[in-house]
């Protein structure tokens, strides 16, 4: 839950790094790439370090140490989900993992907290060469380039295939004339795609603050409207708090929204009648409109406080390498992203990994990063909660429109 930020020339001039010549004068990282003794922490989510999931993160650690024997590091592993990284690593980034996993949209606040480092050389080769346009861009603010994405992140559709037809998830009004569809109007990172998909945008190219969100005008009263026809029709659901897995386990919901993480639960619930598919248009003012999920990434990060800097990136390039990344996928299901492995026959055969790709391709724009993405989340989910409880009205949606859009803009422009 991405976008470009300017760092001064002074800060990126000392935050990049690549794996070659990358030692800082006066740093341990100069001494320790000769066969010195070093202690290098990696943070994680949980899951990550886990029995149930063969301890991939220990298991990458320790086959990259005897790749690199010289160096003879001690990894500290400690837990910190990517989402959380804009937290945890900012309250003290010196002190923080030299090594850490972040969630794309915790770009603007890494950045801003001197706690994220800039790629060159061999790290900035590997992001470029093996990732498609979408998953650089998610990962690059003013044209440089923070991490080394390991999967794509966003959220696709899930339908039961003996309620729907391959021509009838096209779109969304005509499944909703056919069966029950559960979405998660009152969620701000999914309200979003129905007015992206009439023309609205977010900070102009998502780097422009002062161009502000702009939902507003006759394109968003259009969606407005849709949206209060959306949730007043007996075949959707509002999806919150779970309750559309739930009902697509008991079978009354046909199709849901949701991301990688649910597949096994889906799964397990629908067997081979299980569909997943990119998203679906809408119909507005008689128009199909192609929703739009936002995409990201989630990405390995280097501090640029590490005092092993050399190891920390050279680390990094393998958690986000080919091999781990295909462990990933074996161990938890985490859905590659390097082109190389996706073109390997079980990978490119499964299709969640090809509904997940499709819709970053597809279906998505890249989100935002700046700070100024802050003030989007809260109004937004107000807005769709207020949609859900018939606040929004075919009287006064216009009305609510513009009350909402003057809330997503209030900061735009400090």
């Amino acid at each position: 839950m991405n976008a470009k930020k300017v760092l001064a020339a002074s800060l990126a001039a000392t935050m990049m790094f690549g794996l070659a010549g990358c030692a800082k004068s006066g740093s341990s990282d100069t001494g320790s790439s000769n066969g010195g003794a070093m202690t290098i922490k990696v943070w994680s989510p949980q899951e990550d370090q886990s029995a149930k999931s063969g301890k991939w993160l220990q298991k990458e650690c320790e086959a990259f140490a005897k790749e690199h024997k010289d160096w003879k590091i001690n990894f500290k592993y400690g837990v910190c989900s990517e989402g959380d990284a804009g937290k945890l690593v900012t309250q003290d980034a010196k002190a923080a993992a030299d090594v850490y996993m972040f969630a794309n949209d915790q770009l603007g606040t890494l950045l801003d907290a001197k706690a994220i480092a800039q790629l060159g050389g061999d790290a900035l080769k590997d992001v470029q060469n093996n990732n498609t346009k979408a998953l650089v861009d998610s990962v690059t603010s003013d044209g440089k380039v923070y991490g080394l994405p390991f999967t794509g992140n966003t959220w696709f559709m899930y339908y039961d295939k003996t309620a729907f037809s391959d021509q009838d998830v096209k779109s969304l009004d005509t499944m909703l004339s056919k069966g029950k569809v559960a979405f998660p109007v009152s969620n701000s990172w999914y309200l979003g795609s129905f007015y992206v998909a009439n023309g609205g945008t977010l900070f102009g190219d998502g780097t422009d603050k002062k161009a502000g969100v702009q939902f507003g005008g006759e394109n968003g009263y259009a969606t407005t409207k849709y949206l209060v026809d959306l949730v007043n029709n007996p075949n959707f659901e509002n999806d919150a708090d779970g309750k559309g897995l739930t009902d697509f386990r008991k079978g009354t919901v046909k199709a849901m929204f949701s991301g990688s993480w649910d597949y096994d639960a889906v799964k397990k619930a629908l067997g081979d009648k299980l569909g997943i598919a990119q998203l679906p248009t809408v119909n507005i003012n008689g128009q199909a409109k192609q929703l739009k999920s936002f995409s990201g990434s989630k990405a390995v990060a280097v501090n640029p406080n590490s005092k092993n800097m050399q190891a920390s990136i050279a680390l990094a390039r393998y958690l986000a390498g080919e091999k781990a990344q295909e462990d990933h996928y074996k161990l938890r299901s985490i859905i590659p992203c390097n082109t190389t492995l996706l073109k390997n026959e079980e990978v490119a055969k499964d299709p969640l990994v090809t509904a997940q790709n499709n819709t970053i391709n597809n279906t998505s724009i890249v989100q935002p990063t700046i700070s100024a993405m802050g003030n989007y989340w809260t109004p937004t989910e107000t807005f769709g909660k207020n949609l859900i409880a018939k606040k929004v009205t075919a009287a006064n949606y216009k009305a609510e429109t513009d009350k909402f859009v003057k809330s997503l803009n209030t900061d735009a422009v400090k």
